[in-house]
């Protein structure tokens, strides 16, 4: 059901959802989001009572790879550690947790019927790419001046490398 609750979030946003539906293993994929041409794998993980760790980010960049996707997203309902975040940084992997994950949640709920906003932020719609026509997803800043502030990026990064910044609504 978390599963069903984030592949609808997506579905939102104008992705196209893949949800996996095998018995099996899934290998690290719970989720495909295809839009723009680029295809992002999901691995959720509902755990409340620790961290999600390294590892589990470390064999979801080697799923990336085997897949040849153009990136990936973890979700948690609970926080990863910093070692965790720490191997995220520079790779097309994009990191939500609690805090980020309840707004998704609220957008979806307020939404009846209609596009909800994207995950992270519920006063702007998610935007269209200027520079290649792809769709824009909301990422946050992992190091730099801007670290942890959101932005929007193109969900066909590393090939379009264009970022706008997120309009604050008062």
């Amino acid at each position: 059901d978390f599963e069903s609750l984030l592949a609808e979030g997506y579905r939102r946003q104008g992705y196209s959802v893949m949800e996996n539906s095998s018995e099996g293993p899934d290998g690290g994929v719970d989720l495909r989001l295809r839009r723009g041409g680029g295809t992002h794998l999901v691995q959720c993980k509902q755990w409340r009572s620790h961290k999600v760790g390294v590892r589990v980010v470390r064999e979801m960049f080697g799923v990336l790879h085997d897949q040849q996707a153009h990136g990936a997203i973890i979700v948690t309902s609970g926080m990863f550690t910093q070692d965790a975040r720490t191997f995220a940084i520079g790779k097309p992997i994009d990191l939500v947790e609690g805090p980020q994950l309840v707004e998704m949640i609220r957008a979806i709920q307020g939404s009846e019927g209609c596009m909800a906003p994207s995950v992270l932020d519920v006063h702007e719609s998610a935007p269209s790419c200027p520079s290649c026509g792809g769709g824009l997803v909301l990422r946050t800043a992992r190091r730099g001046p801007s670290a942890g502030q959101q932005f929007w990026g193109c969900s066909t990064f590393p090939a379009c490398r264009f970022t706008k910044p997120i309009k604050v609504a008062s």
